[in-house]
């Protein structure tokens, strides 16, 4: 009944992420505590579930047997295909519960909450500003180093 009404009462304690389930939180307490015991054969990156290292194995491979039968893209994933689909389809079924937006992904949902939230995990390790993504502390460690990508 929670997926309809939207409660998520479990929450984690470390990086307070909700869930309508308790045990979808535990899976994810996962992430902050479990060993990665799925080692890479090839590039020896770790995971934490057999199933993230069975998808990650597709990346050691040329092969893409998943095509869009709409614009022909592939995808070596199927998981990825399905995500694609939804560029053609319109389908954005992420919706945030603050303002009229909506993702086509649960990652670019959550992203987009910090905004709400103030949320700002990336600090800087020099000066100790803070961003909400990567990607900005990315670009200010350019400030630091003198680094200038596009100039």
């Amino acid at each position: 009944m929670r997926s309809h009404t939207g409660e998520k009462p479990y929450i984690c304690d470390i990086c307070k992420r909700s869930f309508a389930r308790k045990h979808d939180m535990k899976m994810h307490m996962d992430i902050h505590i479990a060993e990665k015991r799925h080692i890479c054969s090839v590039c020896s990156k770790a995971f934490l579930r057999k199933s993230h290292l069975q998808n990650h194995m597709h990346s050691h491979t040329d092969e893409k047997s998943h095509i869009c039968n709409i614009c022909n893209k592939s995808f070596r994933i199927k998981n990825s295909l399905q995500m694609h689909m939804r560029i053609h389809t319109g389908e954005k079924p992420y919706s945030c519960e603050i303002c009229p937006k909506s993702f086509r992904k649960s990652w670019d949902l959550r992203q987009h909450l910090r905004i709400h939230t103030g949320e700002k995990p990336h600090v800087c390790d020099i000066c100790n500003k803070a961003f909400a993504q990567k990607g900005q502390l990315v670009a200010h460690m350019h400030n630091h180093i003198g680094h200038k990508p596009h100039v």
